[in-house]
């Protein structure tokens, strides 16, 4: 997203109740959108949808979890690291500042080269 968004759109979106309880589920730990369901009590459309609104603000993150099963899918991180605004002259001023990718909750649970490994220690 460029900076050019508007105040009253991300205000709508953090006035959500679905979209606030994802962006803190996902900011302890990379989540699925069923898991993500679970833990907010809402329907996986409901889910789907808010991710959808949070992504097109670069406010979470969809990454590839990779199991040794086969069965990858997809998990999601909040990038949100503050959020604040400021009156001042007549106007409002806000900043969103978001998280580095070497800051996401999870990030060193599993080295991707040992999980490449084992998948093919496991072929």
């Amino acid at each position: 997203m460029s900076e050019d968004w508007e105040l009253a759109e991300v205000l709508d979106l953090l006035s959500d109740e679905y979209a606030r309880s994802i962006l803190a589920a996902t900011s302890v730990e990379p989540m699925s959108a069923k898991e993500l369901s679970e833990q907010v009590n809402a329907s996986l459309p409901t889910v789907y949808r808010r991710i959808e609104w949070l992504q097109e603000y670069e406010l979470l993150e969809e990454r590839t979890k990779v199991e040794l099963s086969g069965n990858h899918h997809k998990v999601y991180s909040a990038t949100l690291g503050r959020f604040a605004m400021d009156l001042a002259e007549g106007g409002y001023e806000a900043t969103i500042e978001r998280t580095s990718r070497t800051e996401f909750p999870g990030e060193d649970a599993e080295d991707t080269a040992d999980r490449f490994t084992k998948m093919w220690e496991n072929l």
